[in-house]
C-alpha cells in the first residue's frame, strides 16, 4: 500500500520527496521521466511513496495506482498561474470516482514571488467543491536553498502523512 505522488511537471514533486525523505533540501531540476520510489520509515510507520511524472504522456498512468494507494498527494506550483486551471481540472477527474481516498495537496513553491497564497489555490482548484467525506488538507510549502534543513512546513506535512497512514492501516 503506497503513498501516490501526483502534479503536473515541474510542480516539485522529487524535491518535495527528497525533503521528506532526507530532511535536507535539494532542488532537482531533472523532470521525472516516468516513476521514482521512495521508502521513509518514521520510527513507527514505514511510508512507500510513489512519484508518477508529470508530463501529458505519464498522465494516463495515474488512475491505474490510484486504487492502489493509501493516500494521494498532489503537487502543484502555486506560481505558475497559467497552468492552475489544469491542475485543478485533473485532481477533480483523478479523485471523482473515489470518495474517501485521503488527499494532501501541497501548494509549492510558495517562497517565489507571485505565489498565490493558501486560499487562491484552493479557491483556483475548487477544493470546496470535492466534498465533505473526505479527508482533505492543503499545505503550503517550499524547497529553499540547497543543503539547508527541511522548513517546518515540510517537517508537519511529513507528521501528518505518517498519521494518516498509520490511521489507514
Amino acid at each position: 500500500r503506497q503513498i501516490l505522488v501526483l502534479g503536473l511537471d515541474g510542480a516539485g514533486k522529487t524535491s518535495v520527496l527528497h525533503s521528506l525523505a532526507t530532511n535536507q533540501v535539494k532542488r532537482s531540476m531533472a523532470p521525472t521521466q516516468g516513476f521514482n520510489a521512495i521508502c521513509i520509515n518514521t520510527g513507527e510507520t514505514q511510508m512507500e511513496f510513489l512519484e508518477i511524472g508529470g508530463s501529458e504522456s505519464l498522465r494516463s498512468y495515474w488512475k491505474m495506482y490510484l486504487p492502489e494507494v493509501l493516500l494521494l498527494i498532489y503537487v502543484v506550483d502555486s506560481a505558475d498561474h497559467a497552468r492552475l486551471p489544469v491542475a485543478k481540472e485533473l485532481l477533480h477527474q483523478l479523485i471523482q470516482n473515489n470518495s474517501t481516498l485521503p488527499v494532501v495537496v501541497l501548494a509549492n513553491k510558495q517562497d517565489l514571488e507571485g505565489a498565490y497564497c493558501i486560499t487562491d489555490i484552493h479557491d483556483a482548484l475548487a477544493l470546496s467543491d470535492i466534498g465533505d467525506e473526505r479527508k482533505m488538507f492543503l499545505i503550503g510549502t517550499h524547497v529553499a536553498e540547497d543543503g539547508s534543513e527541511i522548513s517546518s512546513s515540510m517537517k508537519d506535512t511529513k507528521e501528518l502523512i505518517a498519521q494518516l497512514v498509520s490511521e489507514m492501516q
